[in-house]
């Protein structure tokens, strides 16, 4: 975790919340410094996602399982059915789960880095060190030579390594890129992924265009969003982001955070008032023809 993001949570004091500085990991991991000058900021990135859990179980003994998450993860449910799923195994990994008319995307990996799991054994330290020595030779953000990012490196590990688990459950990972694989219902027991409820949902490419729209990255998977999923799946996440943004601002303010992560001042230039309103109505008129983006007024999803 970079320096200044670190010092705002350290300030917000979050129970049960332990950071570890990037420079940390850097110091434990000279290999990691040997590649940084030549990856952009996203391959240096992925290039460290083997390392972090390896670094967690070098140095905390403690720690029997250690599990992976990508920061765009929400979680609607008791993660306890992944666990069930993993018991008795070292690695559990999880598929993409492409539907038939989107099976290219597997060019970027049968398998998604959003969430692995690994115990303290043998068999899940073999992997982490393979997977680890594989980032640190090659980590680029595109498709080449059957290898992208961290991720495709993951597609052999069932036939690779002992004690590998491909987790089933449908709740597991939904995302932009499967959720057209299942009926999306809400009963009194919470969202459904068909029969099975849903755990987690993976917000991969979510992005708030203004202060009232958002685009959940439905579109480019050839998704529109029902109502059930906007107003049970999405609108929460929504929320969540809200409260958090509420929460960190005042953090943001302080003179010690660096002036390019904190909000910037609003422009209230002609020129840019105008420029905002022609943005606003374009993102309008997309939203009314393609039915893909989120509007929220007053507080309410539409």
């Amino acid at each position: 975790m970079d320096r200044p993001c670190l010092d705002i949570l350290r300030r917000l004091k979050l129970p049960d919340v332990y950071t570890i500085a990037l420079e940390e990991l850097e110091a434990d991991n000279k290999e990691l410094l040997d590649v940084k000058k030549a990856r952009s900021r996203i391959e240096y990135y992925f290039t460290c996602t083997p390392s972090l859990p390896l670094y967690i179980l070098n140095n905390w003994p403690e720690v029997d399982t250690i599990t992976y998450l990508d920061a765009d993860l929400f979680f609607f449910a008791d993660p306890a059915p992944i666990y069930r799923e993993f018991s008795g195994h070292s690695i559990a990994i999880i598929p993409h789960r492409f539907p038939p008319n989107l099976r290219s995307h597997e060019r970027h990996g049968i398998y998604n880095v959003g969430y692995l799991s690994f115990k303290r054994d043998p068999h899940a330290s073999t992997c982490l060190q393979w997977w680890k020595n594989k980032c640190l030779e090659w980590c680029c953000d595109r498709v080449e030579n059957n290898r992208y990012a961290d991720q495709k490196y993951l597609d052999d590990w069932p036939t690779r390594f002992r004690g590998v688990v491909e987790i089933q459950h449908k709740g597991a990972n939904l995302a932009p890129w499967n959720i057209s694989n299942y009926t999306i219902s809400n009963d009194k027991n919470g969202v459904r992924v068909d029969d099975q409820p849903l755990i987690f949902f993976h917000f991969h490419g979510f992005r708030q265009i203004n202060r009232w729209l958002y685009d959940p990255n439905l579109a480019i998977f050839k998704v529109k969003p029902s109502q059930t999923v906007k107003q049970s799946v999405v609108a929460p996440y929504i929320h969540a982001l809200v409260e958090v943004t509420e929460l960190v601002s005042p953090e943001l303010s302080k003179p010690s955070i660096p002036y390019g992560i904190r909000r910037q001042s609003k422009n209230s230039s002609l020129q840019y008032r105008l420029w905002k309103a022609l943005d606003s109505l374009i993102c309008l008129s997309r939203t009314i023809l393609t039915k893909n983006y989120i509007v929220v007024i007053n507080d309410r999803i539409m």
